[in-house]
């Protein structure tokens, strides 16, 4: 703590480089916290924490740091059923069932079988 603080009462001695540095610095976090909703400080503490640290917490009066949202519930899928709709919030296993409300699926393109293919395998053309 005491070489933090003697090496902050050292920057005002840098004379003229000190305000030539401000101004990138201030540029560059103002644009990050228009971009992004927090400053490179806050990002690198977002990163190493794994929270959501931001001085826009602060100013809506909130911690710097906030735990992570929870993930939403997930969206239930439904399928029509004898007189009624089941649903589930993973899809049953088997076969990709249609949902309520899916379109219904266009058909299957046709396969090239028939005399078209026959007659090509004969004359050398396609192999099987």
């Amino acid at each position: 703590m005491r070489s933090l603080s003697a090496l902050v009462l050292t920057l005002p001695l840098g004379g003229c480089w000190i305000d030539a540095a401000i101004g990138p610095a201030a540029v560059v976090s103002g644009t990050s916290v228009i971009l992004i909703g927090r400053t490179p400080v806050d990002a690198v503490a977002t990163l190493a924490t794994g929270r959501d640290c931001s001085v826009v917490n602060r100013e809506r009066r909130l911690p710097w740091c906030l735990e992570p949202p929870a993930p939403p519930p997930p969206t239930p899928f439904c399928t029509p059923s004898l007189g009624r709709v089941d649903c589930w919030t993973v899809p049953p296993p088997g076969a990709p069932l249609r949902g309520v409300a899916d379109p219904p699926r266009a058909p299957a393109p046709p396969t090239e079988t028939g005399p078209r293919r026959g007659l090509d395998i004969l004359l050398g053309g396609v192999s099987p």
